[in-house]
């Protein structure tokens, strides 16, 4: 890591021309050219998304060097086009929009793409979709210059609301001519979220197995990892299990944990045992010289999963294990809310649940379409006393009603509850299905 840190410093010094003060002609920070300036970003931004934590801080002081040098720089110093790509580029690159405003504002001799800037001005306030066929076209006209992939990325953000193949074209385009860099990274990472969103599975596969393979230590790699999960979970009758094994197979065995473990833990809230058991099985499965505490958990997915098998005894037995001071709050309501639900399968029904009538006492359909008939007229009576002369018979008649009336009230009463435990278990996971 020093050595990373150290070569970091060392192109960024050799950029900046203050590696050593001494030698005559060389380039200060005051006077150097943005497009040199741009090229350290890059740099550094490349390195970020290879895994380099340290480019970090780099990063954000590079960008906040490169506005300055944009802001005083001479305006004859954008009569270079490198100079002009360098202040768009730095514009998508995560630089302050006011700036490339206020490089408008002084372009007196053209030197900007009136609509370059425009598209870039819209797209930085959160309009981009009300320039998108414009938008789109430029970036196919810049395709093959140094703005092309940042455009193709900034297009492919816009299209896909409107139209998600198009946008995937787009998004190929940049990684595919920016490969190893953020922008490819970048183009990866939104490829897989919108196939995810649009249920292009095969497509998402394809792209998850080229990230896991460039970019597997990417800060990023945590949103890819979630992204991939939820095209697993939501999709998983198109999922093969090999796919699932040779996507991770390029990680190394603690990342492979972590997935398995997002993986079992999202399938048992959404209900998919199968896939939940599989993942806990294969997290289970990967040795952990730290303890078993990864096994533990994977166990207690497992068993939230298992709350909706046949086996449901084994599934109780792996959530009674772990201990509810060993999770976290979210954990700790799924945990809660699997015992519930355990509890009401498991609980014995109420005797008077089942009283039922007999059907040879039940009154004959004739007679009681004719005393429907009867109660509907004008002036009769309710259907309680209506043409009742004697009272012993009356009582024999409505015995069976009396019957069913407390056995529908007891499986009411059971439905309201049931229903209430499990309106409140809706409420713990709703965020968590989601």
């Amino acid at each position: 890591m020093a050595r990373l840190q150290h070569r970091h410093r060392l192109a960024l010094a050799l950029t900046l021309g203050i590696f050593m003060p001494g030698i005559a002609g060389a380039e200060g920070p005051d006077n150097l050219p943005p497009y040199k300036m741009l090229r350290s970003l890059e740099f550094i931004q490349d390195s970020v998304v290879a895994g380099d934590s340290s480019a970090g801080e780099m990063q954000r002081f590079m960008l906040s060097t490169i506005d300055e040098r944009l802001r005083t720089a001479d305006k004859s110093a954008f009569d270079d086009s490198r100079n002009v790509d360098a202040a768009l580029i730095y514009a998508m690159s995560g630089g302050n929009p006011a700036t490339l405003e206020y490089l408008m504002s002084r372009d007196l001799n053209g030197n900007f793409d009136n609509r370059v800037a425009d598209v870039l001005r819209k797209y930085l306030n959160g309009k981009g979709l009300l320039v998108v066929n414009t938008l789109a076209d430029i970036a196919r006209e810049y395709r093959d210059k140094k703005i092309g992939p940042y455009l193709s990325l900034v297009a492919g953000n816009v299209m896909s609301a409107k139209n998600p193949k198009a946008a995937l074209k787009f998004y190929d385009w940049a990684r595919l001519t920016s490969p190893g860099t953020i922008v490819e990274e970048s183009a990866l990472r939104r490829s897989l979220a919108l196939c995810t969103d649009t249920n292009m599975v095969s497509q998402g596969l394809d792209y998850a197995q080229r990230y896991t393979r460039r970019f597997l230590h990417s800060p990023y790699a945590s949103q890819f990892a979630n992204l991939f999960v939820q095209l697993v979970v939501d999709h998983d009758g198109e999922v093969k299990q090999q796919d699932i094994v040779d996507i991770l197979s390029f990680m190394d065995p603690p990342r492979q944990r972590e997935i398995y473990l997002r993986m079992a833990r999202r399938a048992a809230i959404a209900g998919k045992a199968d896939l939940a058991a599989l993942a806990s099985g294969r997290a289970q499965a990967i040795s952990n010289e730290g303890g078993d505490a990864f096994g533990a958990l994977a166990s207690f997915y497992g068993g939230v999963a298992g709350v909706s098998t046949p086996d449901l005894g084994a599934a109780v037995r792996n959530i009674e294990q772990m201990p509810a001071g060993e999770l976290n709050a979210q954990d700790r309501a799924l945990r809660d809310a699997a015992k519930v639900v355990a509890d009401e399968i498991l609980r014995a029904p109420d005797p008077t649940s089942l009283t039922q009538v007999s059907p040879l006492n039940l009154p004959n359909q004739e007679n009681t379409e004719h005393d429907a008939a009867v109660t509907n007229q004008p002036g009769a009576k309710s259907p309680g006393t209506a043409g009742v002369e004697e009272g012993a018979p009356a009582k024999a008649a409505h015995a069976p009603e009396e019957g069913r009336q407390e056995a529908d009230s007891s499986f009411n009463a059971f439905v309201t509850t049931s229903r209430s435990k499990l309106d409140a278990i809706d409420g713990l996971l709703k965020q968590e299905s989601h």
